[in-house]
């Protein structure tokens, strides 16, 4: 039985994927792990899409409105889009480009640098504490907030090292507390002097009448935290590292800067940032012949999905001219992610920077990279890079 965990096959499954959409497109590992698999892209795609037959309530924070289903979800999802308008996504790009500055400026004078923890970590944590209104003073504390939530990612149960999970539960727990009387102290001064941010917009939002409840807010304030973080860190990382291991891409995309968009897309599909999504099935339900029953936990691979020749010619290709690319990395249907076109332009922004400031950038070790510790992502916790100066 594969180590689906193991370090090797966290930095490079596409090979095991391959096997068991050929295989076993439905597949349930052996005890201790307790859930379904599924890997082909049509079967990931009708899991993930189809609210009428599979749930979204499955072992997680319950006050995330990712983790909720319709009428409850259409509301709050309803309520938070409106901070997230295409006109308020857009008026942020001047700042994230400040940010991107101050990163690399410090950097510029050198010939190498961490590309994952100096860069593509601390842009997006930046963007996001200052989209929602944190000031720059409170970023170490937002930061440790961050680490402490992601932490309940790192174990899975019936693996090695599920004995950390208690810990993480009791950390989470902790951090849940503070964030929640610093939004409580927040909220307070927001409705005293309103502010052009996502807390104030969050705070005055209104469906029928009915504003967030603020145990709701701090559910999407964490999140925030960890989706708009880890989603966009490995979309910059794994954009450069596809970039960088193909030298006939890069190439093509010097000499045409407006492939850029496509092949971020590309990135998306070929290196999903997020591998897998969790869902339940409300009823039974028969999938490649296997019976899925209620409650039980499926992983659809979404990372495995976007990688299926059925869907996409030469999947195992890394083409940034790739059209169509209707890869589900972002999820499909009503739960689509609502920061998608957020870390779609960070990324923009950074792979450009970074390609236009270092134009003869390179892979600065051999070895091979070390994944990030939460399970559920793809992309790496290190990236040493060097440019000649």
């Amino acid at each position: 039985m594969m180590n689906l965990f193991s370090t090797e096959m966290r930095r490079n499954p596409f090979p095991v994927y391959e096997q068991m959409r050929k295989a076993s497109p439905v597949f349930r590992p052996p005890p201790p792990f307790n859930m379904w698999m599924v890997f082909d892209y049509d079967g990931v795609k009708r899991v993930v899409g189809e609210q009428e037959a599979f749930s979204s309530r499955v072992p997680a924070p319950d006050n995330w409105f990712i983790f909720f289903d319709p009428p409850q979800h259409t509301k709050l999802r309803a309520l938070i889009s409106r901070a997230f308008t295409p006109k308020s996504i857009a008026s942020l790009e001047p700042q994230i480009r400040q940010l991107s500055r101050e990163l690399l400026d410090p950097v510029s004078a050198r010939t190498e640098m961490d590309l994952a923890a100096d860069y593509a970590a601390p842009l997006p944590m930046k963007v996001i504490a200052g989209m929602i209104g944190i000031p720059s003073t409170d970023w170490a504390r937002f930061k440790h907030w961050s680490d402490v939530i992601l932490k309940l990612s790192y174990t899975m149960r019936g693996m090695e090292g599920d004995a950390e999970a208690p810990a993480a539960m009791a950390g989470f727990r902790e951090v849940t507390a503070e964030m929640n009387d610093y939004l409580t102290r927040t909220i307070s001064e927001r409705r005293a002097a309103p502010k052009d941010d996502l807390l104030t917009r969050l705070i005055e939002a209104e469906v029928d009448g009915e504003q967030l409840p603020q145990h709701e807010i701090l559910g999407f304030f964490q999140l925030l935290l960890v989706g708009g973080q880890e989603t966009t860190t490995n979309l910059i990382a794994n954009t450069m590292l596809c970039l960088l291991e193909n030298a006939e891409q890069s190439a093509r995309l010097k000499k045409q800067p407006e492939l850029l968009p496509s092949a971020i897309e590309e990135t998306l599909r070929y290196r999903s940032p997020f591998q897998w999504l969790m869902r339940t099935p409300k009823q039974p339900i028969e999938l490649h012949g296997q019976k899925l029953e209620p409650g039980e936990l499926i992983l659809a691979m979404v990372g495995s999905a976007n990688r299926d020749p059925k869907q996409f010619p030469e999947a195992c290709r890394f083409d940034i001219t790739r059209n169509p690319n209707p890869h589900i990395a972002f999820g499909h249907g009503i739960h689509s992610c609502l920061g998608a076109a957020l870390a779609r332009m960070e990324a923009r922004i950074a792979v450009g920077d970074l390609l236009e400031r270092f134009p003869n950038i390179e892979l600065a070790s051999s070895e091979p990279w070390e994944p990030r510790k939460a399970l559920i992502v793809h992309g790496p916790a290190r990236l040493p890079v060097r440019w000649r100066a």
